[in-house]
């Protein structure tokens, strides 16, 4: 590829990176499925902050151009809110990894040992 020819951005992105693929968990279709969960995400957080882009040229004009959307950069403000919305979406995403690592550290018994307990008793 010559410096004047433009990075054909699909065909990079389908590429094998190099090297073995890292498991987290024993399942290889686990790691698959997390994969392709955390990708559409990330796709639905870009989405999210071109969506508030549209909604503040909006406000602030009454009108917008595709110009207008790509060249937009928020203000502090509007990325602060945009910081702690991003933050809150991908804790709603990771809830289920949170609550399992927290299940882990817990030296709490499974309920259904509990119930066995109380039933001998």
């Amino acid at each position: 590829m010559s410096a004047d020819e433009p990075l054909d951005w699909v065909a990079l992105s389908g590429k094998r990176a190099k090297g073995k693929r890292p498991d987290f968990f024993e399942n290889t279709a686990l790691d698959r499925l997390y994969s392709t969960v955390f990708a559409l995400a990330a796709e639905v957080s870009a989405l999210r902050e071109r969506q508030d882009t549209i909604e503040r040229l909006l406000d602030a004009k009454g009108a917008l151009s595709r110009e207008d959307i790509e060249a937009y950069v928020p203000d502090r403000a509007a990325g602060e809110e945009r910081g702690l919305a991003t933050q809150a979406y991908i804790a709603r995403i990771m809830r289920g990894f949170q609550q399992e690592v927290e299940a882990m550290e817990a030296h709490d018994p499974p309920i259904m040992d509990l119930v066995e307990l109380l039933s001998r008793e």
